[in-house]
């Protein structure tokens, strides 16, 4: 990790850059797949398959058989038991019935909830098999009671699906899964092929090919969760912090890819220089040490003069994940303004929010949690404004809307309630 020690203000913009493909490269690469998917369907899908994953398919849909045959161990079903409790507890009560309001005597407004009807879920499967995310998206879904749930998910080079992701998606009720990955997955659930359905709507994290393959989505009029790229996660950490319980947290999010990136930011030179050395140590344990090494290689560390500055650095950098390991935590978590989930306190680690504490992991990345929240049951329903005028309402508030239509020169506008205003001083008369 690159040691950065007091930089200036004006440094910050540079400093909080993310690693990054070049744009036009990406986006034209993506968008020849999305292109070819919409041209040829699935013998696009069939193809990208053998090409990008190195299988050959005879079906793009998972069998009943192979979702019967689906098992894990029965610690990890508890596991995945405990973890699904909780995360459906949290997503329940997310679910508010709005109160109507009347606005003036006879005017009467209110807002209902409604299920997008057909989502698409993409659970990232290739070098690690996220079946913790199908657990995020799906329990939300079912929540919020979208009529029909796809998924796609790549397969390995057997043509086959981790029995993890397998599994979990058969207890969350989930039966249309695919094997398709990467920018091939997300055009299909755009524009629908022979086999995959085309959704509504399209959720999930992925690499920077996914995230631009989901941008393009709106082009097509798909709406998505949000730009969710590589992760990553910035501590801020005081004197009190163990540096072994940082490192470990800066190592699980850089395992997830090598465009991962994980940043520390601390007011004590001795914690940043103790966590680089724990970093070191337990690197050489990692299964994923390479992907780790690359990772942190574009990662940073940063000594502040004080914890406001490097709250406002935080603020700056708008993580998906921070994690605040201070004395004073809870007040410093007041002033977080930009993150995607916030975790405080020393044994508050970010992979309890990745699996089983209750919120959600699907996150906004790259910056984007100044203007993106993670998923939630919100995420999954339309908000539908609904509004009752009596004919007093129309005597008491037409008036109003006459001259406000008139002086924007909307003589229609204006018309639509004159005709109704003189049918009812009609019948008074």
């Amino acid at each position: 990790m690159k040691l950065y020690n007091n930089p200036k203000k004006q440094t910050w913009s540079e400093l909080t850059k993310r690693p990054s493909i070049e744009q036009s490269i990406l986006e034209e690469g993506v968008r020849t797949i999305m292109q070819d998917v919409e041209r040829n369907g699935d013998r696009a899908l069939f193809r990208y398959t053998q090409l990008l994953d190195g299988c050959q398919l005879n079906d793009l849909q998972v069998s009943k058989d192979e979702m019967a045959q689906a098992s894990v161990s029965d610690e990890l079903a508890a596991a995945i038991d405990t973890a699904f409790a909780n995360i459906e507890k949290f997503h329940r009560s997310q679910l508010v019935e709005e109160p109507t309001i009347e606005t003036t005597p006879g005017v009467a407004c209110w807002r209902k909830s409604v299920a997008i009807e057909k989502v698409g879920l993409y659970i990232p499967g290739g070098s690690a098999p996220l079946f913790s995310t199908i657990l995020m998206l799906g329990i939300p879904a079912k929540i919020a009671g979208c009529n029909e749930i796809v998924l796609c998910t790549p397969p390995n080079k057997n043509g086959e699906i981790n029995p993890a992701i397998l599994y979990t998606a058969k207890r969350v009720g989930i039966d249309k899964i695919f094997k398709v990955g990467g920018a091939q997955a997300i055009g299909a659930m755009t524009v629908g092929t022979e086999s995959v359905p085309a959704v509504s709507k399209i959720f999930g994290p992925g690499n920077q090919y996914v995230t631009k393959a989901k941008e393009l989505a709106l082009e097509k009029g798909v709406g998505i969760d949000m730009p969710a790229g590589p992760s990553e996660l910035l501590i801020i950490a005081d004197a009190s912090a163990n540096p072994e319980f940082i490192a470990a947290d800066l190592l699980s999010q850089a395992e997830h890819g090598a465009d991962s990136q994980v940043v520390l930011v601390s007011d004590n030179a001795e914690i940043i220089e103790r966590t680089n050395d724990a970093l070191r140590k337990q690197l050489e344990l990692l299964p994923r040490k390479e992907v780790a090494e690359k990772a942190l290689s574009n990662s940073l560390s940063i000594l502040m003069n004080d914890m406001s500055t490097c709250m406002d650095f935080s603020n700056a950098y708008a993580p998906e994940h921070l994690i605040i390991n201070t004395d004073n935590a809870q007040e410093l978590g007041d002033k977080v303004i930009n993150a995607g989930s916030v975790f405080l306190g020393n044994y508050s680690c970010e992979s309890a929010g990745d699996y089983a504490s209750g919120t959600n992991h699907t996150l906004p990345t790259n910056g984007y949690a100044r203007n993106y929240s993670g998923v939630s049951v919100d995420s999954f329903v339309r908000k539908i404004t609904y509004q009752e005028i009596t004919a007093n309402g129309m005597l008491s508030l037409g008036p109003s809307i006459e001259l406000m239509a008139e002086a924007e020169e909307l003589q229609a506008h204006k018309n639509a309630v004159t005709v109704r205003l003189k049918a009812l001083n009609d019948e008074q008369n």
